[in-house]
């Protein structure tokens, strides 16, 4: 009985930590602009015919899908090649934002290695499990200095 109780606050508290810890939505201070309207409703209805086809399977239903799916997609990257050709527009010779953007295009992600506890193949399932720990425990640290947030702020979206 005391393990069954256990269980379940131990249950709670982490389904609260991951409550407490999700977005609902975007945050307000988010730079991307807002997909337009028109876009959106053709997603929805692609969404919608295809739970519809995965349902009833005809093939009518398919060709439709398909077809709004290349739709969605061609006005999509139309749409993001403009935003992107303004933020170019909009960029200042004399403020060194044109170079601070190129310099983020053109950057190059390291690639990580693989998780190895000290440069050694692991054997036991203890080994790997603390070696992908640390892994991910040093991939994943918050942004803390204050110039760094303030230059990605200018070089996003408007």
């Amino acid at each position: 009985m005391a393990i069954d109780t256990c269980v379940e606050n131990f249950s709670g508290t982490v389904l609260k930590a991951l409550t407490a810890s999700t977005p609902k939505r975007r945050p307000r201070d988010d730079p991307r602009p807002p997909i337009p309207a028109n876009i959106e409703d053709e997603i929805r209805l692609k969404n919608r015919l295809r739970r519809q086809w995965q349902i009833t399977r005809d093939p009518a239903l398919k060709a439709e899908v398909n077809r709004l799916q290349s739709s969605v997609t061609r006005r999509l990257n139309e749409w993001r090649n403009d935003q992107w050709s303004a933020t170019l527009e909009s960029l200042d010779l004399e403020d060194h934002l044109l170079w601070w953007m190129t310099k983020r295009v053109m950057r190059v992600p390291t690639p990580s290695l693989p998780p190895r506890p000290h440069q050694e193949e692991s054997l036991s399932q203890t080994e790997k499990a603390e070696a992908l720990a640390d892994n991910l425990e040093a991939q994943f640290q918050t942004v803390t200095d204050p110039s760094v947030r303030q230059l990605l702020r200018r070089l996003t979206w408007r």
